[in-house]
């Protein structure tokens, strides 16, 4: 999502790329950052000619400008001029269109502020941009199946594949077209900022999807291998083009079709499937061919590209040479990730039976360590959700398509999601910026995870929630933001704050029970820290020692991973005055430590630790139990990394109480 300024536009997101693309999870990465669609909410493409829809998706405004596509002088590149203004009406729900008498006003790129731009993609920086970046296209939706790919749902295919179903769901996706200029026309100063390309990122996730396992383990090698040979970067000459992952994916989606299931499956020989198909590559670069495969007469090479040094180093591919290969730099590289008992064994692989052996240990390491990645994957979505939700702007669409997102990833994220909009919420009405968008959000986001929560988890589901976050839903409809400025004065504020944060509470306890029971062979989970917090911010201060004192007892021998407890904006309402004052401190510091979760995370054990130690004081307890307590704290001091900033401050803070 962004923020224009000037007035409200929001983007929708769609997650694409390899994270939408595999279902596969090989021992090498096969994904290189997040990347993510987003399409403003207020613009709308359309094929020349076609007039504009009476009836949008309800992500769109109320007011959308809609823009023809216009062909450019190269396939694929188009032009986005001003046609039309949909304005919607309020009691049909329906648009009327106004023609724009204005010519040639064509869309230009849209400025985009806090991005690095690489190629078609910007660059967003994260928290954990180290592990993950995310690469963000900035596009506009065409509902539309664009006309310069009219052919493709009607031509002839021999195997089968797609099939009808498929391609009538590839089809009513549309496609998008995205602000980047053909390499050959960005020294031009009007082109650079006005040319358009067609994407067709919705269709190839439907189709990657709806492959068999060897087709996605074929295509993961082939950019595995091309990347390895250094023909997917030019090391010698930087002016020279050399192949993308989209000349793989091309060949491939063109493989799928032409080629019968049996080819796939017949022998079931990887070397042979890759090496046919290199091949393939070469001819087309020895051609300088390689055909869109959803664009007739749109050539993705040309002679920029080092096509004879190219095809050369893939002809010279064959089975044994690819063999070799797939045991000396494939395997090889996924054993350095291994422990040293299972990389030791293929000191010796002299033997089919040793070399069997000794990727057979490799194949039920990898087995056991896939949760770790799903645990880490889940933890990052996490912190995305909070900057999702603090630092740009939400309406209810926006986060349904959030949720959906999200819940690609897992789908217990929605509660997740729908907590912290919760918790933003009281934010906003306390310091009097609550406003009818984000209590709307509120509404809709809670309402949509109800309707999913039965689905989602029925192990866990509790009518006692359902009821509490139907009641959200209900005072988040009915309130008047203007009336809730002062909390102080305020009963109905006071309720709705109240009631958002307990149910807010409950939603993250729950979560707590999911990932306990997801993740615990690789992780140890408590589920009553949010229970214990709650308890010691309503002054039960016995509950919450005894919940805290469980929590530590189940913590203290934990080995390897532990959850962290956020104190990101929306959730430091939820604790005291000296850990608000903590993390204030951090930020006078050095501002830009928001960009680090180190700087506002702690372990469930810290949080314990401080939340047992304040009720301890406040109820007055025996020396003997606070210097079990200070013992305790003393030894956490050690337990956690020097480097996790927020943890070791708190625990030296409680050390000195």
């Amino acid at each position: 999502m962004c923020r224009a300024a000037g007035g409200r536009k929001e983007c929708n997101p769609l997650i694409s790329g390899s994270v939408a693309e595999f279902y596969i999870e090989p021992m090498l990465p096969h994904v290189g950052d997040i990347d993510i669609m987003s399409h403003h909410n207020n613009h709308l493409a359309i094929p020349r000619g076609q007039p504009p829809a009476t009836e949008l998706p309800a992500e769109f405004q109320s007011s959308v400008k809609v823009f023809e596509i216009i062909d450019s002088h190269l396939s694929g590149y188009v032009y986005l001029e001003l046609r039309y203004l949909l304005t919607k009406c309020t009691n049909s729900g329906r648009y009327n269109a106004t023609e724009y008498e204005v010519r040639n006003a064509f869309l230009r790129k849209y400025h985009t502020e806090g991005f690095e731009e690489h190629g078609p993609a910007y660059v967003h920086s994260t928290n954990f941009a180290k592990l993950l970046s995310i690469d963000v296209v900035f596009c506009v939706r065409c509902l539309s199946w664009p006309s310069q790919a009219a052919d493709w749902p009607t031509r002839h295919r021999n195997n089968g594949w797609p099939d009808s179903a498929t391609v009538n769901r590839v089809v009513n996706n549309g496609c998008d077209v995205v602000q980047v200029a053909h390499r050959q026309c960005r020294q031009n100063e009007w082109m650079k900022l006005f040319q358009w390309r067609l994407s067709f990122s919705r269709a190839e996730i439907v189709l990657i999807k709806s492959w068999i396992p060897v087709q996605q383990i074929v295509y993961h090698l082939l950019r595995v291998i091309t990347k390895t040979e250094k023909c997917t970067q030019s090391a010698e000459n930087s002016g020279v083009s050399t192949l993308s992952n989209y000349h793989i994916k091309t060949l491939m989606l063109w493989a799928c079709e032409l080629k019968p299931q049996s080819w796939w499956t017949g022998d079931l020989s990887l070397t042979r499937i890759s090496v046919e198909l290199l091949h393939t590559l070469a001819v087309w670069l020895t051609e300088t061919r390689c055909p869109h495969y959803f664009i007739n007469n749109c050539n993705l090479l040309d002679k920029s590209f080092a096509v004879e040094t190219l095809a050369r180093r893939l002809l010279r591919i064959d089975k044994y040479w690819l063999s070799s290969w797939f045991i000396t730099s494939y395997i090889k590289q996924s054993i350095q990730i291994c422990p040293e008992s299972v990389s030791r064994l293929f000191e010796d692989v002299r033997t089919s039976t040793k070399l069997e052996n000794a990727v057979s240990a490799v194949v039920h390491w990898r087995l056991n360590t896939t949760t770790v990645d799903l645990w880490l994957a889940f933890y990052f979505s996490k912190i995305q959700i909070e900057g999702v939700v603090y630092k740009y702007y939400v309406t209810e669409w926006s986060c349904i398509c959030w949720m959906t997102e999200f819940s690609k990833i897992d789908p217990c994220l929605s509660a997740y999601l729908t907590a912290v909009l919760q918790l933003e919420a009281v934010r906003n009405i306390k310091i009097g910026s609550a406003n009818d968008t984000l209590m709307n959000a509120v509404a809709v986001t809670t309402a949509h995870f109800v309707s999913s929560y039965r689905y989602i988890s029925s192990y866990y589901y509790d009518e006692r929630m359902s009821s509490l976050l139907n009641k959200v839903v209900v005072m988040a409809r009915k309130c008047q933001p203007l009336a809730l400025n002062s909390i102080d004065c305020n009963t109905y504020a006071s309720e709705l704050v109240e009631l958002l944060q307990q149910s807010a509470i409950e939603l993250l306890s729950t979560l707590r029970r999911f990932e306990a029971r997801d993740f615990g062979s690789v992780a140890t989970t408590v589920t009553t820290d949010f229970d214990a917090l709650y308890a010691y911010k309503h002054g039960d201060y016995q509950r919450c020692l005894q919940l805290s004192a469980d929590n530590v007892r189940k913590l203290w021998f934990a080995r390897g991973n532990m959850p962290h407890v956020s104190m990101s904006p929306m959730f430091i309402e939820l604790f005291d005055d000296d850990i608000v004052s903590l993390v204030a401190l951090t930020l006078i510091i050095n501002p830009k430590c928001t960009d680090e979760s180190k700087y506002y995370t702690v372990t469930q054990l810290t949080l314990s630790l401080y939340l047992m130690t304040q009720c301890q004081l406040k109820l007055r307890h025996s020396l003997t139990s606070l210097t079990q307590t200070f013992n305790y704290i003393e030894v956490a001091q050690r337990k956690h990394d020097v480097r996790s900033t927020l943890d070791q401050l708190t625990l030296r803070l409680i050390e000195r109480k």
